[in-house]
């Protein structure tokens, strides 16, 4: 099988290829190796059984040569930031979806062989995840008011009762109540494919991966990732900066789970579901995971809890993983703390430029922090 594999030399797409490439598959990584992402001085991978190709996914006679020697497509690019996409809303939706339509209109329109399309999802889609309230129920509350935000209330209520709250799994019927411009650019490469795969009746697979981390993640890009960017603090002698009180949650899953998910979602049958969500199915708090990175670094600092909170955030959104549990066979194998040690082990030897204090300027000049 010959994968073509969008977004291939970021980070997913990296671990992704080597497995490729390891299960014996031919692989063509396209990548505009953008420097936000793999810096000034990137280069294209190299490997036995490895096409490179340096383009952008909206060049269309670029990506037409590629797909047409494809059996199967995995859609990875994408610019990736919550915050960013807040005031770079036209770069966001350029990068998200006409690179997207691109892909599908050479799919529609031109002659392939292609069967098989992952894309990878998002859980920001989701926004703020489900709750039960011991009057109302499951219920979904609407994202958090800045009055209260600003009182401190960082726990959502319930939208009916005004009654407390306690965090549900987010299951993959649970509607998308998208709280940024990346969220609603991730909502529409979703649909776009899975609409195609319907029209054409080409297996496409939407993966909603959680807060993804590991080994090959950016150090320097502010937009990457919690554990990324208090891992880059932490090697410049700085401490992790956490927003709210820091008690607000996530499912923070290994790349190698997600490299297992897509592998599954590329070769199983797949029957009427085409969406799953792609996490551990446990939260863990932002503050926890400062604090567990910090311990594992041997750093004997306290995480920065500043009280203050980012326009668009959630409180708490983490995985029911059933369904691609019993459909795929999907089992996450990466304790969260095994999987900050090989974190730590690998960042050792990898530079970090913390551009955290960068990133927060702007979004405070912009009045979204």
């Amino acid at each position: 099988m010959n994968v073509l594999v969008t977004g291939g030399a970021g980070f997913i797409g990296a671990h992704l290829v080597r497995r490729l490439l390891a299960d014996g598959e031919a692989v063509t990584v396209y990548d505009n190796l953008d420097p936000q992402v793999h810096g000034p001085k990137a280069k294209p991978p190299r490997a036995p059984r490895l096409r490179s190709v340096v383009a952008d996914v909206r060049d269309r006679a670029a990506l037409a040569r590629e797909v047409k020697r494809a059996d199967a497509v995995v859609h990875l690019a994408a610019a990736v930031g919550v915050g960013q996409s807040q005031y770079k809303i036209r770069h966001y939706v350029d990068v998200n979806l006409n690179g997207t339509a691109t892909l599908l209109d050479i799919l529609a329109n031109d002659a392939h062989k292609v069967r098989r399309i992952v894309v990878a999802g998002s859980m920001s889609s989701y926004g703020e995840g489900p709750y039960h309230c011991a009057k109302c129920g499951r219920v979904r509350p609407s994202l958090r008011s800045g009055a209260d935000m600003r009182r401190g209330r960082w726990e959502p209520f319930c939208p009916t009762c005004d009654g407390k709250l306690r965090a549900l799994p987010t299951h993959e019927s649970d509607r998308f109540l998208s709280t940024s411009i990346y969220a609603v650019t991730k909502m529409a490469q979703e649909e776009l494919v899975l609409n195609y795969g319907v029209a054409y009746d080409v297996p496409a697979v939407a993966l909603r991966f959680f807060n993804v981390f590991g080994p090959g993640q950016s150090l320097s890009n502010p937009y990457t990732g919690a554990a990324a960017i208090f891992m880059s603090r932490l090697k410049n002698n700085r401490p992790p900066v956490v927003y709210e009180d820091g008690l607000q949650s996530r499912d923070f899953v290994s790349v190698h789970d997600i490299v297992q998910a897509v592998g599954l979602a590329l070769t199983k049958k797949i029957g009427e579901r085409r969406v799953f969500n792609v996490g551990t199915g446990i939260p863990t708090s932002i503050l926890a995971v400062a604090q567990r990175l910090a311990d594992v670094c041997g750093r004997e600092v306290e995480p920065r809890v500043v009280r203050k909170f980012r326009q668009g955030d959630i409180r708490h959104c983490y995985a029911d993983i059933a369904a691609i549990r019993e459909s795929l066979g999907y089992t996450p194998q990466i304790d969260f703390t095994d999987g900050l040690r090989e974190l730590v082990d690998w960042a050792e030897s990898t530079e970090a430029k913390d551009t955290f204090e960068q990133a927060n300027r702007e979004l405070v000049k912009r009045g979204l922090v």
